[in-house]
């Protein structure tokens, strides 16, 4: 089997487990829509104020909503101390890696299809009319997956992980949350400024291939750590 079959099975057992219990889904999108719902009622009723905040309140909500995810996203693993067992297994630890990450990835773009409505819906903006903030999305929970993923897993043993996790990975993803709010304004503008729009996107593209490499070779040695 291939490394991205055995990803996928890896993907597939910890979405498996999820649905049965849907502990982390449910935390992920009750604070997601929670945090849309707080952004739209203290923000002043201001229609061009609104359209041109929808992309922050957007990526902010993911942001902290996909932290919580990620701060569980070993945590089955440190509980029942089976972390070295699925290092063991007969699978490369890159299918592992990337198995968790894919996993992550589902349920950050889960959260994202509950707070990219309800901000549309209470702040009266136009977002569910755009098909390329899809494909922004997508490659913002890539690669905020793929990034967060790699220190998920070197701090499984730390104490204060809840605390470190953050400190560590937001200055990593600033440039990620700047060019997917860049892309969600450029969408936004009348006219729809496509230029800006698909050179953000684009820089998404590479900021997920670039930190995609530096993931996959940092990953055994800071888990091994």
């Amino acid at each position: 089997m291939t490394v991205i079959g055995q990803a996928l099975r890896v993907a597939g057992k910890d979405l498996r487990i999820e649905l049965r219990s849907r502990e982390i889904l449910y935390t992920m999108a009750f604070f997601g829509a929670l945090l849309a719902v707080v952004d739209a009622f203290v923000f002043p009723a201001n229609a061009k104020l609104a359209r041109a905040a929808a992309p922050g309140m957007l990526w902010v909500a993911i942001a902290f909503a996909g932290t919580i995810g990620l701060g569980r996203a070993f945590d089955r693993e440190r509980e029942n101390d089976t972390m070295r067992a699925l290092l063991l297994t007969p699978v490369p630890r890159l299918a592992v890696f990337l198995g968790k990450a894919a996993a992550m990835t589902v349920l950050v773009l889960s959260v994202s299809l509950v707070c990219v409505p309800l901000l549309s819906l209470l702040l009266d903006v136009p977002l569910v009319e755009h098909p390329p903030l899809a494909l922004a999305l997508l490659l913002g929970a890539i690669g905020f997956s793929v990034t967060g993923s790699v220190f998920s897993a070197a701090l499984l043993k730390v104490r204060s992980r809840d605390v470190l996790l953050p400190v560590i990975l937001y200055p990593l993803l600033i440039p990620l949350f700047v060019a997917g709010t860049s892309a969600t304004a450029a969408l936004l503008e009348i006219p729809r400024n496509d230029d800006k729009l698909w050179y953000w996107i684009g820089f998404l593209g590479i900021y997920d291939l670039a930190f995609l490499v530096v993931s996959v070779w940092i990953f055994e040695s800071m888990v091994i750590e």
